[in-house]
């Protein structure tokens, strides 16, 4: 039967919506009742961007079906308001955090490394490929690609608006609240795995004249064996470091929207 509802998007989620619906209350027409999870993806927002959805001013899950002259608030995932009242569409939270990224993410990946994020990335990875790491071992999927996001078994992702890699960066801290718990270069940039330290005598035969020379501490990945020092490239992380955590001190709420 067909019908009506009037719809309201909050804060970040706007951003998926075109600027003539953005941040106000608007009217939506259908042909046949579905469920609120359609509706919610048929405008456009991928149903991993919400966290709680309230109809007529009762908290509903993705399965509610609609009714006409319904009055639908749909919200994005909070950071410090407590919701545990209502019905969360997570069955869990989203604080141990592990990420997979797609193939438009490979220098956001490697910075998540940098800070100590458990991060899988391939740039061949396949979208099956991508949700089936997601679902399986519980990843949150970042990626720019909506559809990939509103396919029915992701549960935990997140569409990156930003498209330079520095910014991303920051985007994703703001978004997921990193800060305490990054561990700057505790894990390999190449693959992933934890770096181990080790004693110069372990590595040296492995290591250039000039390398030997200038540095005594090292670290070695204990999967593929890279060894890493705190040369002219660490450096450089560290500088990335500094910026991203001055902008976030100068401005450590920027990133929501209204």
């Amino acid at each position: 039967m067909p019908g009506s509802v009037s719809m309201r998007f909050y804060e970040e989620l706007n951003d998926f919506l075109p600027v003539f619906r953005r941040k106000k209350p608007f009217s939506h027409d259908f042909n046949q009742a579905g469920s609120v999870k359609d509706l919610i993806e048929s405008l456009g927002v991928p149903h991993t961007e919400v966290d709680l959805i309230l109809i007529n001013g009762v908290s509903v899950n993705f399965n509610h079906v609609i009714s006409d002259g319904d009055h639908i608030s749909v919200y994005p995932r909070f950071e410090s308001l407590d919701i545990s009242t209502v019905t969360r569409l997570r069955r869990h939270p989203l604080r141990r955090l592990r990420f997979v990224l797609d193939v438009h993410l490979g220098r956001l990946a490697a910075y998540l490394r940098m800070l100590g994020f458990d991060t899988l990335y391939r740039n061949d990875y396949s979208d099956p490929a991508l949700v089936q790491l997601s679902v399986d071992e519980q990843r949150v999927l970042l990626t720019r690609d909506k559809g990939l996001l509103m396919r029915k078994r992701i549960t935990r992702g997140y569409y990156v608006r930003e498209q330079l890699p520095q910014k991303q960066l920051r985007e994703i801290f703001v978004r997921f609240d990193l800060c305490k718990s990054q561990r700057p270069f505790t894990r390999c940039m190449h693959c992933n795995a934890e770096l181990q330290r080790m004693e110069k005598t372990a590595v040296e035969a492995d290591l250039m004249p000039r390398t030997k020379s200038l540095y005594d501490r090292f670290w070695q990945c204990a999967r593929c064996k890279k060894i890493y020092w705190q040369g002219s490239h660490y450096r450089r992380m560290q500088q990335c470091l500094a910026t991203l955590e001055h902008s976030l001190m100068k401005n450590p709420l920027s990133g929501g929207r209204t």
